[in-house]
């Protein structure tokens, strides 16, 4: 009679061995409905079922939300604004930093159908990164009249607090997690000959540490999930490579392959996390048309 003498090994007319099933693969990215205006530099927020996509070129005001299937108009913002950072859910969004005319210091929170001012950002800044939630916002890195900036950011819902400096300062970087349990990935410096950037940094909720670096060193890509399960995705990977579809999965220390996106783009928006992400809008290279309005989800 057959007995067990560990999980999932058992002895008895022969020796069974099961470990039960391998580790999940890669993900892969489906076609999802099209965002209502085809825009890049926007940010975004929510759940792959629940997404929320703000701001963009233009500069925009225009708000969408995602159900899983299709977009519909949102709230607009009080001030039009584009390469901001965004953070929160589709019925508790945060919006913050961005151009307006000039480098943009605003703050404006999301109750699922209109947007209203919260406290202004200590460091105004564009092309900076976000993460967590309304209550609890982290924003990161970013591009001002001094350049590329190393400042970080806590909202606590009402006011912002000066947080731990990135190891480096950069922008139109990625961003995922939460206030307490950040992550920094790619972006670009211009001092140095530094252009792309393949280095992660976490955040432990005071300080920046460095994680294991991306695969594709690249900028203006798009992040999601959380420090222990991030996803990167799209991009500007510099000379020559260029514009990219590459997908990496983070697992708290390292990079690894994911499945590469439909449209090669970069200055788009995501959402989600590692086993469902949300990736639209953005610019889809030649031989694409240009300002996209695609809407991909990931699944793990």
């Amino acid at each position: 009679m057959p007995f067990e003498i560990g999980p999932g090994i058992s002895i008895g007319g022969g020796i069974s061995i099961n470990f039960g099933p391998p580790p999940p693969g890669p993900g892969v990215w489906s076609a999802g409905g099209n965002l209502g205006t085809a825009r890049q530099y926007l940010a975004g927020a929510g759940t792959q079922t629940a997404g929320l996509g703000f701001g963009g070129n233009g500069p925009s005001a225009a708000t969408e939300e995602y159900d899983g299937s299709a977009w519909s108009a949102g709230g607009s913002m009080n001030t039009a604004r584009t390469v901001l950072a965004g953070a929160g859910s589709q019925s508790a969004g945060l919006a913050f930093g961005g151009y307006a005319g000039g480098y943009s210091a605003d703050t404006e929170e999301y109750d699922g159908s209109a947007w209203a001012a919260g406290g202004t950002m200590n460091t105004a800044r564009n092309s900076l990164a976000g993460a967590g939630t309304q209550s609890a916002g982290l924003a990161f890195g970013g591009y001002n009249s001094s350049y590329e900036s190393a400042a970080t950011e806590e909202y606590d819902g009402s006011s912002w607090t000066t947080g731990g400096n990135l190891g480096t300062a950069k922008y139109n970087l990625g961003g995922a997690g939460t206030q307490t349990a950040g992550l920094a990935f790619g972006g670009r410096i211009n001092g140095g000959g530094g252009g792309s950037q393949a280095a992660t940094e976490e955040y432990n909720g005071s300080a920046w540490s460095a994680g294991g670096n991306m695969g594709t060193a690249r900028y203006k890509l798009g992040g999601a999930g959380t420090q222990a399960a991030g996803l990167a995705f799209g991009g500007n990977a510099g000379f020559p490579a260029g514009v990219t579809a590459a997908t990496e999965e983070y697992n708290g220390s390292a990079w690894s392959a994911g499945g590469s996106m439909g449209t090669a783009r970069y200055n788009l928006g995501g959402a989600g996390t590692q086993a469902a992400g949300l990736g639209f809008g953005g610019y889809d290279a030649f031989p694409g048309p240009g300002v996209t309005a695609a809407t991909e989800e990931y699944t793990k």
